[in-house]
This record gives C-alpha cells, structure tokens and sequence, in this order.
C-alpha cells in the first residue's frame, strides 16, 4: 500500500449506523466478511473483458468500486434518511427539553425554599455542590447504556465505550466526521481536558456573578439582566460559530428578552421594601456584576458549542453521549479545584461552612439531584440544536416557575407575567420553525466514506 492510500482519510461517522444501540460497536475498518470489500475484486472470468485499474499489483474490479461508490451516494445528505435524521435529533431534543425544563422547576423550587424557608444561605456551597454533581453524568450514562446490552460482557462493553468517546474526541479535533490515519492515532485526552477546564471556568465565573449580585441587586433586575444571555448566546454566535445574521432570529432573541422585561417590570418595576433593601449604589454595582454574568454565561453557551461538541454530520445519539461525558468532565474538575474557596470563605468569615441537616439536607438532595437532570438535558440539548435555541428554551422556566407558584403555593399570576410568558413561548416557537427551516433547508457538509483522488 501506498503513503498516499494509507494516509487517506475514511468516514466513521458514517459506520456508526446511527444506533443507540451501537453506539460502541463502531469500527472504522471494513469487515472482512461483510459489504462489498468481501467480494472478490476481479473474478476470472471477466479479467480479460473489463477495463482494469492496477494499484500496488493487485487488479481492482471498477464494477464493484462503482457499486460502493453508488452506495455512498445514496446515503447523500440530501435523501429521506437525513431527513429522518433530522426528525430523529429534533425529537430527542425535545425530550430532553422537556426533562431540562421540569427538573430546572424543581430545582428552583427547592432551592428556594432551602434559603428562605429553612435559612441554608451557603451560596458559594450550593454553586460547588449543583456543578460538582455533574460527575455522575457519565457514570450514570454508561449504566443506562449497559442495561440495553445485558449480554455484552462488562470488559468488552467497557472497551467498546471509551473508544466511541475517543473517536468522537477526535472527531472534534480535526472538526470533521472523516478522519486520517494520523488522526485516528492522535490521542485527544489532554487536548479535551484543556477545553472542559476552560469551559467550567466560564461556567463558574458566571454562576458565581448570580450568587454575589442576589444580594446587591432586587430580584426584578436580576431576573431580567442575567436572562439577557440569550443575546449575548447570539452575539457570539456569528463570530464564533459562523452563525449567519437573520432576521427571523434576531426578532425571535428579541421578543424573548422584551418577554422577560415584562415579567421582571411590568407591575410597576421594583417594589418599595426592595428599594429600601438595596441603595442605589449597591443596585448598580449588583447590576453590573450580573450583567458581566449574563455576558459570561451566553459565552459559555457558545463556548460550549464551539470546543465541546461533534461536528455536523455526527449522529444524534453520538452527540448525547459525548455530552453527557463532558458534562462529567466538568463535574470532576469543580470537585478536585473549585473546593479551595470553601475554607478561605469559613476563616474569613463570609460564609462559614456548615453541613445541613435534617430536612435542608433532604431538600439540598432534591436540588442537586434535579441539577444534574437539567444540566445533562441541557448540555444534550445545546449538543443536538443550538446555543441560541436552548438559551431562549431556558427562558421558558421564568413562566414555568410561575405556573408552579400558582398550583402550589397559591401565588397569583400577574398580568405581566402571564403576557410575558406568551411572548416568551411565541418567540421560543418562531426560533424553533427557523431552526427546523435551516436544517432541512441547508446542505450538510458531509463526506463519503471513499473518496477517489486523482494521482
């Protein structure tokens, strides 16, 4: 075989079959027993009639790399089986919207409820307990896709596993479904260890932003300010992800965002205790700092999307379990670093450690349980669509949230938030349908597994 053969690049996204099921039975070469590589190249017989192609002395038949050929294009991007594709990763996106949505309720509810029902007010405790708790998204994914193999041994299923995550590490790595030979040998552990520890250090700056403004700033304006991101999402989306400027979307950013204006300040804005709370010097400063957090979080968002996830053309069950594994990645970074502030913050005095107990621990576990469902749903979600479109999805929660008071509590829904929230939910929609417009609209850049070249 040749230099030029043996560095050419081959398609696995394609040999994948695109089944859950299967996610770890990839192979990246032909088996030798099945498909048309099994077939003899050039029978006897016909030797002397066709048209022949040398290549390092060994006859090749041009009927059967026409038939592979044919077969590769009839998996064109363009036919219903994309289509499907399409339909297949908008469904899942949609479960697990569903999921980062209810379990987002719960976790707010809870949350709620252990700060100023039960008086825990450990915000820099909560923040590193909710992100740390990441760490069992993968172990807990690996258990769920072992139930659906009960009889692959342990060892095997294992093995199989950990090499579909490092070929889609590489994947991310070339920016490309098709990788070289050289590329398949790249080992891909630092290079994603670097870009997750970058990425929970923009998640934590900007988590931190919301627990340090909540007490500088009223709830209204840190409602509506740290909501904001989904425009910054959008922002840096054109630059970064080369994300097209169109106007259905900018409209769509924009209703949300005036949505949420109106929940936050459509009864007439901050009432008098929250003024008499908080100074006009301290409310500044607190909208400030929670405005440099809603910046932070949509470039984590987009951030995210950029370094973290699979490139187009990867199947959507590949990108749900790559996710998830990052996700983990995340988890166990916040627990081996982020745990240095906990005792600084106890000596210091500004916010002493202390084990909840009784009925906080039992909500404290609630909590965090939910933030590891929304966070591995929503992590999902940004993988299979779009920062933008999950980021206008988790403005949804404000209305959620509301509804939730209502049923539970008794709390009224205001006129604004109820008009609020259906301009939230009508924009949420209309980015939806542009959405789903552009990935049956738009040609996906993806390449055959054979690629003939020219010497």
């Amino acid at each position: 075989m040749s230099p030029d053969q043996s560095q050419r690049p081959q398609n696995i996204a394609h040999t994948e079959e695109d089944s859950d099921d299967e996610m770890w039975d990839w192979d990246i070469r032909p088996k030798p027993s099945e498909g048309p590589s099994a077939e003899p190249l050039l029978s006897e017989e016909a030797s002397g009639e066709r048209g022949r192609s040398s290549y390092e002395g060994v006859e090749v038949d041009e009927r059967a790399r026409e038939r592979r050929r044919h077969e590769m294009r009839s998996r064109s991007p363009t036919s219903a089986s994309a289509r499907a594709e399409n339909r297949k990763k908008y469904v899942m996106a949609a479960i697990f919207l569903v999921l980062s949505l209810v379990s987002f309720v719960v976790q707010t509810e809870t949350a709620e409820y252990i700060q100023l029902e039960l008086g825990w007010q450990k915000a820099y405790a909560m923040l590193y307990l909710t992100h740390g708790s990441w760490v069992v998204l993968w172990p807990t994914q690996l258990l769920i896709l072992k139930m659906r193999k009960p009889n692959t041994p342990w060892r095997a299923f294992l093995t199989g596993h950990l090499s579909h995550i490092k070929t889609t590490a590489q994947m991310i790595m070339a920016s490309s479904t098709r990788l070289s030979h050289s590329q398949v040998r790249a080992d891909p552990k630092y290079y994603m260890l670097k870009r997750i520890a970058f990425i929970t250090c923009a998640l934590t700056f900007a988590g931190s932003t919301w627990y340090i403004a909540v007490s500088l700033t009223t709830p209204s304006d840190l409602t509506a300010i740290y909501n904001c991101s989904a425009f910054f999402a959008y922002a840096f989306s054109i630059p970064m992800l080369h994300e097209k400027p169109r106007a259905l979307k900018i409209g769509s950013v924009a209703i949300a965002i005036i949505g949420v204006l109106v929940v936050a300040y459509g009864d007439g804005g901050s009432s008098v205790g929250e003024n008499e709370t908080h100074s006009e010097k301290s409310r500044v400063l607190g909208n400030i700092i929670i405005g440099i957090g809603s910046v932070l979080y949509g470039f984590y968002e987009v951030l995210y999307k950029k370094v973290a996830c699979p490139p187009e053309g990867t199947s959507s069950g590949r990108s749900a379990i790559f996710a998830n594994t990052v996700g983990s990645g995340i988890g166990a970074i916040t627990l081996s670093v982020l745990w240095i502030p906990i005792p600084i913050l106890h000596w210091t005095g500004v916010e002493k450690f202390e084990i909840p107990s009784g009925e906080a621990a039992i909500m404290l576990a609630i909590s965090v349980f939910s933030n590891v469902v929304f966070s591995g749903s929503f992590l999902i979600l940004m993988s299979l669509t779009s920062p933008v479109l999950s980021s206008v999805a988790g403005l949804l929660t404000i209305f959620l949230v509301a509804i939730t008071d209502w049923f539970i509590f008794g709390t009224p829904i205001s006129t604004a938030a109820l008009l609020g929230g259906m301009l939230i939910i009508a924009a949420f929609v209309l980015l939806s349908w542009c959405t789903w417009k552009e990935m049956n609209e738009e040609k996906p850049k993806v390449e055959d597994d054979i690629t003939d070249e020219d010497d």
